[in-house]
């Protein structure tokens, strides 16, 4: 997206938009920033790729184990819309078939 775009998705990742960081979001507020924090991590590491955790620290904060279900479902979404591509050991893997160990890069829609 356009700057605009890459921006909301900062500002939501980081809880400045959306629903209020000191309230408890819905589930689509929760999916939303999860997914924002994704695009806009994927997007500064374009040669490289994220750990699920990334995200799930950045809005889980010290409870982002119970975040990593959710943090997998977005994953899955973005993935079957090309915004992200979810690996394992380098090569690109439905997220719900894999155990273990999976990395998130840009997908070609981003």
């Amino acid at each position: 997206p356009d700057a605009r775009g890459r921006v909301q998705d900062a500002k939501t990742a980081l809880g400045e938009r959306g629903a209020p960081w000191w309230e408890e979001p819905s589930a689509a507020q929760a999916e939303e920033r999860i997914a924002a924090t994704m695009r806009a991590l994927t997007r500064k590491r374009t040669d490289s790729s994220i750990c699920p955790s990334d995200v799930a620290r950045a809005v889980g904060g010290e409870a982002w184990r119970d975040r990593m279900p959710d943090v997998r479902r977005v994953a899955a979404d973005l993935a079957s819309r090309d915004v992200v591509v979810v690996t394992q050991k380098g090569e690109p893997v439905r997220i719900a078939d894999a155990r273990g160990p999976v990395r998130i890069r840009r997908g070609p829609a981003l």
